[in-house]
């Protein structure tokens, strides 16, 4: 087994560990699990010779993954506020890979309307303190959710659950009702999140290079 295969084998297996512990209301097992699963996740892209700021992504989530093992306001913010320099460092890696899309006008115009529509619901409900960084926050959010189109479907799909995972999270800082058990769709949609924007982001920047690969290998078959 390659190293990245090993590594991705570990993720795998680490993220069924904390979503089956979730699951069972086994704390102690999901509070060892999660603060692994975004190292793991970055050690397969430095495996897979990805670039760092993919790497410095996911581990400004890793931080808020730890902090948000803490049930506090001050841990939440500055969780917060790690997840918030992930969302710049995928924004800036979607600028460098990406490329327009189809309809991407219509799709930007849809999350806009979900953006408006969460805040103006949640408002009203959101502890006072949290109202300003909650809504700077989703705007980031969305642009990165949206910006993820940018690599194709896989990146997109990342980007559209780690919107609805976060929107989970608010729902509950809302004190709205959610689907239980809320911490495991929560989780899921977030490791699902994070491993398709890696996805999207390695198969983006590797294309190129096949394609220069490719160009370089027909030249020299060609006859001079």
């Amino acid at each position: 087994m390659t190293l990245p295969r090993a590594l991705r084998t570990g993720f795998l297996v680490v993220c069924a560990v904390d979503l089956g512990a979730l699951l069972a209301g086994w704390d102690a097992a999901h509070t060892v699990a999660k603060p692994l699963l975004m190292p793991l996740l970055a050690a397969y892209v430095v495996a897979c010779h990805g670039p760092r700021l993919l790497c410095a992504a996911l581990l400004s989530g890793w931080g808020g993954d730890v902090l948000l093992l803490f049930d506090r306001d001050a841990a939440f913010l500055a969780g917060m506020g790690c997840f918030a320099a992930g969302h710049v460092c995928y924004l800036v890696l979607f600028k460098r890979y990406g490329r327009p899309r189809a309809r991407g006008g219509l799709l930007g115009a849809g999350y806009a309307v979900a953006l408006v529509a969460m805040i103006a619901a949640l408002w009203p409900d959101l502890p006072a303190g949290m109202r300003g960084p909650v809504a700077a926050y989703s705007v980031l959010l969305t642009a990165m959710a949206y910006g993820a189109s940018r690599l194709g479907p896989v990146a997109g799909v990342g980007g559209a659950l780690f919107l609805l995972s976060d929107s989970l999270i608010a729902l509950g800082v809302a004190d709205w009702p959610r689907l239980p058990p809320a911490d495991f769709w929560i989780m899921l949609t977030y490791v699902a999140a994070q491993y398709l924007l890696a996805r999207g982001v390695l198969g983006e920047r590797a294309e190129p290079a096949a394609a220069y690969r490719e160009k370089r290998a027909e030249t020299r078959r060609t006859p001079h």
